[in-house]
């Protein structure tokens, strides 16, 4: 609907009326300053505010663009009096452009200054910036890094922004279109409402701009905790509701381009939640510590744990695997897949209710057979996550934030340290290193049976480590009594704590499930305890000096 036209009487004098027109909150465009790095749909722009009457300023690439498309355009330096200099570092920060941008039309102080200096006004600027974030992105030395800080970009748009009352300002190539509906909406001007909502961007962009650089100086610099760290996000899609439907919420993108959920296709299926993406982000990230050419593996998560996870010699073998961990569980979970989705695994997966699969690719076959599921979502990435990669990850307390480096910690074979008199066979060390990598995805206390390569009992955020391991024992007696087992998976199988056990009872717990092998980190004070009592029920235990906590 069209802005209200403010009609009171203004404080302009005769002089500026006559410059600017009667005073409206409707102000017309009649001159653009156009100056973008990313020069999508700017040829569409120029020619559709020509034909609207607006003269045309730029600078460099953009002016050249736009006049070899047949637009008249003026240079910023027929403006200001310079030429554009020191490689193009110098071009807009000059009177002429910031006394046009910020000047306030209805200030006879401003209109004074104005006509005496002949400043002309700046009705609109359009403006996107050097490409740092991708310059980063791509690995480029520091220098470069430092040659692709724009400095003239953000100061206009600031300023453009501050006289939001009178200025347009637009940073996104998405609000062109936009642009050109308001000023056809109201006789070639815009109104209040839609200009304040283009500065807002306009702020939003600036500080994103400036967080990154930020943000690349400290890693730069190396330094681990700089006396203010910003963090930034671009809008990828408003959420029905959060965790609960009487919460809001919204999925913003980092710009490191990850591989996951944030990055990937959606092919089918109806649009994701908070929970959705919360719980896709966790499969694919546990999925992710399997190499795809060491074999498949499946992970299914339900509310950000697993409920199985199991390596095969094919997808199918290894979603199986996992789905037999817990049965119960899995309905409604979310798959997440180390390989292409197959058409024999998509027909397994649609024997029960799933919310969302993800994976690295999905065969023509593999969609075909999930186009008939309505409700499954599938989405597909280019890639896997990089799980050795750095980062950080934050979670906001009651009056602060709370920023760790994202848990990357690897351990291999050769970290392991035997500390029983039994050492484990090859066969239990693969299992006790699979069990670990499960262990770092699940909620603490967390305590992980595995058997042949898969999970067979998984206990999650439990108060005790004991209790943990109870939870997960009592899962793997349903299930063998499910799928008509003699005994429970955990009967020979190793486990996994993700941090010490501080009293022997919860390694004997594990025992009494039937685990003959344990890894945990140790460093416990009743170190001695725990080892001889696991001597005491013969089990083969290591240690790994690293633990994974999952608050």
């Amino acid at each position: 609907m069209p802005c209200a036209i403010r009609t009171g009487t203004s404080q302009n004098s005769t002089d500026a009326k006559r410059t600017f027109g009667p005073m409206t909150d409707l102000h017309p465009v009649r001159r653009a300053l156009l100056s973008v790095s990313d020069k999508t749909g700017l040829i569409e722009l120029g020619k559709a505010l020509a034909e609207r009457g607006v003269e045309l300023l730029s600078t460099g690439g953009t002016a050249k663009a736009l006049r070899d498309a047949g637009l008249a355009v003026k240079d910023v330096s027929e403006v200001t009096g310079f030429p554009e200099m020191m490689d193009g570092r110098v071009k807009t920060l000059h009177p002429m452009v910031h006394g046009g941008l910020l000047a306030l039309r209805d200030n006879d102080t401003h209109v004074a200054a104005m006509n005496e200096h002949g400043i002309r006004a700046i009705d609109l600027l359009v403006v996107n910036l050097y490409p740092f974030e991708a310059t980063v992105a791509k690995g480029a030395g520091y220098d470069e890094c430092v040659e692709n800080i724009d400095i003239g970009g953000p100061a206009m748009i600031r300023a453009a922004a501050k006289n939001h009352a009178f200025v347009n300002v637009v940073v996104d190539v998405e609000d062109y279109d936009k642009l050109l509906g308001d000023m056809d909406q109201h006789n070639g001007a815009t109104c209040p409402k839609f200009r304040r909502k283009l500065a807002q961007k306009a702020y939003a962009r600036t500080a994103a701009y400036d967080t990154a650089v930020s943000n690349w100086m400290a890693d730069a610099l190396q330094l681990e905790a700089p006396k203010r760290r910003a963090f930034a996000g671009e809008l990828k899609q408003t959420l029905r509701y959060g965790e609960n439907s009487h919460q809001t919420a919204a999925f913003y993108t980092d710009g490191t381009n990850r591989p996951g959920v944030a990055t990937a296709v959606q092919h089918q299926g109806k649009e994701l939640s908070y929970n959705n993406i919360n719980d896709t982000d966790a499969a694919f990230e546990l999925v992710a510590e399997f190499d795809p050419t060491q074999g498949a593996a499946c992970t299914i998560i339900k509310h950000a744990n697993p409920c199985g996870v199991a390596k095969g010699a094919t997808l199918l073998e290894a979603y199986k695997a996992a789905f037999d961990c817990d049965r119960t569980s899995a309905f409604g979970g979310i798959v997440a897949l180390n390989q292409p989705l197959d058409a024999e695994t998509a027909q397994e997966i649609t024997g029960i209710f799933t919310e969302v699969v993800i994976a690295p690719g999905a065969s023509d076959e593999a969609k075909a057979i999930f186009a008939t599921k309505k409700n499954l979502r599938l989405l597909t990435t280019d890639a896997l996550p990089d799980v050795t990669a750095g980062g950080k990850t934050v979670r906001q307390v009651a009056g602060g934030l709370l920023v760790q480096d994202k848990d990357n910690g690897f351990i291999g074979m050769d970290d392991l340290k035997v500390v029983t008199q039994k050492a484990p066979s090859d066969e239990q060390m693969r299992d006790l290193l699979f069990a670990w990598k499960v262990a770092k995805h699940v909620k603490s206390n967390a305590i992980v049976y595995v058997k042949d390569g898969a999970t067979v009992g998984v206990g999650a955020g439990q108060m005790s480590r004991v209790d943990s391991a109870l939870i997960a024992a009592k899962k793997a007696e349903r299930m063998a009594d499910v799928l008509g087992l003699p005994q429970p998976l955990t009967i020979g199988s190793a486990v996994a704590s993700d941090a010490f056990f501080p009293f022997p009872d919860g390694l004997m717990e594990a025992a009494e499930a039937g685990a003959t092998c344990v890894i945990q980190p140790g460093g416990s004070m009743r170190d001695d305890e725990v080892i001889a009592t696991a001597d005491e029920a013969g089990l083969a235990m290591v240690f790994t000096g690293m633990r994974h906590f999952r608050h």
